[in-house]
């Protein structure tokens, strides 16, 4: 499986103010040809924010989930604009989302959320040397900052308003690069 497929046709189906529905035609190398349906990849790239405020203090947000009908304890994150590099997006998007910039920023790692049907990849960034500055963003309501011990990182994911699984992976990720970096 060396050989990607080949890209046949890609068309839109249909799309709404957030999404949009592509079928993508392709041929694998055996000769088969299948069609899939899958979201068009946004056109700006995601940032994710792992803040530290020490070794073992991470900052989360509780925002209005609209997907779940609930609130949820995540990470800061959003769309990386046109002009921005994903640093300049990161610490802007901390700064709107919990209150905070940070001195140091460094590449966790890139993750997709479901390829099967979906382009979209975002950008998971460890935060550190932390330094309170607000400034407005396009949130509909305050969002409430909450503080957690990555060595009680096990209790945070057992909880009902912890489910997003890249915040859960990042977590776990930021948590170990700690634990190398200090060993």
């Amino acid at each position: 499986m060396e050989q990607k497929p080949e890209i046949l046709e890609t068309r839109l189906v249909t799309s709404s103010k957030l999404f949009g529905i592509e079928e993508l035609r392709v041929r694998f190398a055996n000769g088969a040809e299948r069609t899939f349906e899958r979201l068009r990849t946004p056109p700006l790239p995601g940032v994710m924010l792992v803040p530290l405020l020490d070794d073992d203090t991470v900052v989360l947000i509780r925002e209005y989930g609209a997907g779940l009908e609930d609130y949820q304890l995540t990470l800061p994150k959003g769309t990386v604009e046109h002009g921005e590099d994903w640093r300049e997006a990161g610490n802007r998007e901390l700064k709107e989302e919990a209150g905070y910039g940070a001195r140091s920023l460094q590449l966790l790692k890139r993750f997709s959320l479901s390829p099967g049907y979906m382009g979209h990849r975002i950008t998971t960034v460890l935060a550190e040397d932390l330094y309170e500055e607000k400034i407005p963003g396009d949130e509909p309501e305050e969002l409430e900052v909450v503080t957690w011990k990555l060595s009680e990182l096990e209790r945070l994911v057992e909880r009902e308003d912890v489910s997003e699984a890249r915040v859960i992976a990042a977590l776990y990720m930021a948590r170990e690069h700690i634990r190398q970096r200090n060993a």
